[in-house]
Order: C-alpha cells, then sequence, then structure tokens
C-alpha cells in the first residue's frame, strides 16, 4: 500500500503531537514530505512541522483540504465541528477520505457538518502512538470503499498495530480500554513503585524496576502463543511470593474494580458523544 500512499496527498488538520506522530512515521515510512502536508493556527508549529519533516503548512483548514485526497482531522473534539465545516467545501468536488482521530465524535455528526456522502473512517489512537508503538482502532462508515479502508489502515500503521470494529458503538469499549488504558498502566507502575519504596527500596530504583518490568511483561504477552492466563499461571508457584500477592489482590476484587473503571469510562465516552449529538 505505500506505492498508494506515495501519490496520495495527505493532509492533516491540525499540527499537534498525533498529528506530528503520524507525518513522522509515514515519512520513515518512506511517502515524500510533498505528498503531506498540515493546516495549525500556531505559527510555531507549523514552522515546526516543516522544519522537521518538510513538509507543506498552512494557516487555512480549507486552503489546506483543497488538494487534498485524505484528509486527517488532529484537532480537539470542542473545535471539530468548526474544522469539519471549514474543509467541507474542499471535499464536495472530490471523493476525499476523512479520517478522524477525535474521540467521542461519532460519524452521524462528522457527516453532519462535512456533508452527506463523505466517506469517514473513526480512529481511535492511544498515546504509545508518539514512540510508534500504538494501538489504533479503526471503524468506518458507510461509503468507505475497499481501498480506502487499506488506505486509512496504511496511515495509521505507520505509527503502531491497527485493528477494525464493524460497529461503531465498539469504540466506546475501544476508548475506555486502549484509547484510556495508558494512563491505567501508568497508575499501576505509580502504586508499585510507591510501594516498593515504602518496603525499603529507593525511589529511583523501584521505579526502574516497575518500568521495566511492565515493559518485560507486556513484550512476553505479545511475543508469546500462550494467553496471557497462561503465563501468568506460570510465573505463579504454589506457596510462593507471587501466588500470596496475587491473592491479596484477588481479595481485594482486582477484576471488579478493573471492570468498574472500564465501564465507567465507556460511558463517559457514550456520554461525550450525546453532548456533541446536540450541538
Amino acid at each position: 500500500m505505500l506505492c498508494a500512499m506515495e501519490s496520495t496527498r495527505i493532509v492533516f488538520i491540525g499540527g499537534g503531537n498525533m498529528a506530528r506522530s503520524l507525518v513522522g512515521g509515514l515519512v520513515a515510512d518512506g511517502v515524500p514530505p510533498g505528498r503531506l502536508g498540515a493546516a495549525e493556527p500556531d505559527a510555531a508549529r507549523r514552522a515546526a512541522l516543516q522544519r522537521d519533516f518538510g513538509i507543506e503548512v498552512f494557516a487555512d483548514n480549507a486552503a489546506a483540504a483543497a488538494q487534498a485526497e485524505v484528509v486527517v482531522l488532529a484537532v480537539k473534539p470542542q473545535v471539530m465541528p468548526q474544522a469539519a465545516r471549514a474543509v467541507a467545501p474542499s471535499l464536495a468536488a472530490r471523493s476525499a477520505l476523512v479520517i478522524s482521530i477525535a474521540a467521542g465524535i461519532r460519524t452521524a455528526e462528522l457527516l453532519r457538518w462535512l456533508g452527506a456522502g463523505t466517506a469517514v473512517v473513526r480512529a481511535m489512537p492511544n498515546t504509545p502512538a508518539l514512540l510508534g508503538c500504538g494501538a489504533t482502532v479503526l471503524y468506518a462508515g458507510d461509503g468507505v470503499a475497499p481501498a480506502q479502508r487499506e488506505l486509512a489502515e496504511s496511515i495509521l500503521r505507520a505509527v503502531g498495530s491497527v485493528s477494525w470494529v464493524e460497529r461503531e458503538t465498539q469504540m466506546d469499549a475501544v476508548t475506555a480500554l486502549s484509547g484510556s488504558g495508558p494512563a491505567y498502566f501508568f497508575l499501576l507502575i505509580e502504586a508499585m513503585a510507591d510501594a516498593a519504596a515504602e518496603l525499603g527500596l529507593p525511589q529511583d530504583l523501584a521505579g526502574l524496576l516497575a518500568v521495566e518490568t511492565a515493559l518485560g511483561a507486556a513484550r512476553m504477552a505479545l511475543e508469546s502463543d500462550e494467553p496471557v492466563a497462561a503465563l501468568r499461571r506460570r510465573v505463579t508457584s504454589p506457596g510462593g511470593t507471587t501466588e500470596a500477592a496475587l491473592d491479596a489482590l484477588e481479595a481485594g476484587d482486582f477484576r471488579t474494580l478493573v471492570a468498574t473503571a472500564l465501564q465507567r469510562a465507556e460511558a463517559r465516552s457514550r456520554e461525550l458523544a450525546d453532548r456533541f449529538a446536540q450541538e
């Protein structure tokens, strides 16, 4: 799909961290900088994008989208209506693909601002995409051609793994799991490090061990053919230290606590989407 991207004009509306990570990933994958553009109101950010990646930059959203075959809406949800309406006239004359990476904004609202019949793909990346190891989930609205699905997947794969859901309602659960998920692991790492420090380890060593342990466990889970439950059982010797720790977590109803956290995040995602639907 790289050959297709090499000849495709891709423009980002918004030049923040996620847009920068995608631009950097695409350039690293061999997409010519001349095929990429970005609209960003902040002059310093525009200059940085041009300097760091050699792409064309714009202060005006409509001007940026004028020749685009793919428009990536990489703005905050609260400014999405304005940004989408600004590029709508430029998209009306061609069958451009629009990829939205804004959380909590449904396809119906995007089509209301962009115009009925626009090919829209929703994307939910997470913050590790900034390091090229993100996990992104995509949803394709009606009217997205197979070639456009492949193109959207290729663009987001520049910053990590890509998966698809077939029902848009599943995007709220994706937001709760992978979108918000890095913060859950940060909290766990923080809690483990603090507890180890209370047991007598220096705080910096406790923090390093907690981070390295999380990284190692994640790599084992990714690279093993076994399910994570089997990996957990393998390192849990009967009567040993790991079993004692896990018993404490289970006694504290750890699984229910995690389930409740994700349920609340999913409910909040739906609430935010409903709010935009009313605007």
